[in-house]
């Protein structure tokens, strides 16, 4: 599969969405009889998609109303919701800041120490509100704030990192004993972030309750850029998922990877399920909600990086409300509403009557799938011309 690119050196290609298209097959199937839904801990969801834990994207009110219509919305609780008791007055203030002081001004407002107290809190309010409540952190916070979203009502906790192994190597702090902690932890635990088949292995041996796959491809997200690091999402999905596969072939355990950034259209959703993915995980779309409470605007969950930030607040705009981005009826041309009706149309036309059929439709290599009789829209920045 690889090829040199250099004297003792070579490299494997990689694809990304906009890369590849589904090629239709012998039968189709009516889009109002096809089973969007996916299971989660032996829990079905009626939408499978999960939205990021990012600042810009998920808060209790977005998560609440994420999960009445069918999803999960993932809380951070590294982020601004546990380190101000009224995380309005930060996100107003972020979302009123010129591009030219965003990014520092993002590292002063993560300077504030977190509040263990609102721990607890946030993960109750969503619950109260009888809500699905998912929370997420990175590994160095995960012992402490596991046991206080526990206490609190929890029903899921994400260990999350810009690149996450089963092996972590460090002589300054003990690293997070994964398998440890999944076992210890009452409830599933998901972990992330990975793209490679031997990692995800590895990481499906902790006893995890989901897998994150994506390094970089996130909309806000500068990684690939300041680091150089990532694999496209397409390569990276069909990877993990292969490993997934094994797993489950070599121990009985269906563990459900969830495809994590790359995707702004319905179009990207449908490719990620073709490529493997059990759910997918999105923030640009969901940024752009009337519920999401960054105003229109998201930022990377690295961008408040002290002193090498990896991320950058982008403006998205606000177009809709989140029932309307998941269910339309869309009100835009570029497919970034009704991403549920976009899913069970392209599972319809493909002969797919439920996501784990999505995995075995064709994919072709289709470089020019965005541009080829698209002059008008490219010309007039309209549809897929954007």
């Amino acid at each position: 599969m690889a090829e040199w690119i250099g004297i003792g050196k070579r490299a494997r290609r990689c694809y990304g969405f906009d890369e590849i298209a589904l090629a239709p097959g012998k039968i189709t199937v009516n889009p109002e009889e096809v089973d969007t839904s996916w299971e989660f801990n032996r829990k079905k969801f009626a939408v499978p998609i999960l939205a990021a834990a990012m600042d810009g994207v998920v808060g209790t009110k977005f998560a609440v109303e994420m999960s009445r219509l069918g999803g999960i919305a993932v809380l951070n609780l590294d982020g601004v919701q546990t380190r101000y008791d009224n995380p309005e007055e930060v996100l107003d203030e972020i979302s009123k800041a010129d591009p030219q002081t965003a990014t520092n001004l993002i590292q002063k407002v993560y300077t504030t120490p977190i509040k263990e107290k609102l721990v607890p809190k946030r993960v109750e309010q969503i619950k109260k509100a009888k809500g699905f409540a998912a929370v997420s952190c990175i590994p160095q916070n995960a012992l402490r704030f596991s046991k206080l979203a526990e206490e609190a009502g929890a029903d899921c906790f994400v260990v999350q990192s810009t690149v996450t192994t089963a092996r972590h190597i460090a002589t300054k702090y003990t690293p997070l004993d994964l398998k440890k902690f999944c076992k210890q932890t009452k409830v599933p635990v998901i972990i992330g972030n990975c793209v490679t088949y031997d990692v995800t292995l590895e990481l499906l041996e902790t006893g995890c309750a989901g897998i994150l796959v994506g390094v970089g491809p996130g909309a806000a997200c500068t990684t690939r850029g300041v680091l150089g690091i990532g694999v496209p999402q397409v390569t990276a999905t069909i990877d993990c998922a292969a490993a997934r596969d094994f797993y489950y072939q070599k121990t009985g355990k269906y563990v459900p990877i969830i495809t994590d950034g790359g995707m702004s259209r319905g179009g990207d959703v449908c490719k990620a399920f073709a490529c493997g993915a059990d759910s997918v995980m999105i923030g640009s779309a969901f940024a752009r909600s009337k519920e999401s409470p960054g105003k229109g605007f998201h930022w990377g969950m690295a961008t408040s990086h002290g002193n090498l930030p990896r991320g950058t607040r982008i403006k998205v705009g606000v177009t809709g409300s989140l029932e309307q981005i998941l269910f339309g009826p869309a009100a835009v041309d570029d497919g970034s509403q009704n991403l549920m009706g976009a899913l069970a149309t392209s599972m319809a036309a493909l002969g797919a009557k439920d996501i784990k059929e999505m995995h075995f439709v064709e994919i072709i290599i289709a470089p020019s799938i965005q541009t080829e009789g698209k002059v008008f829209q490219a010309s007039q920045r309209v549809g897929m011309g954007k």
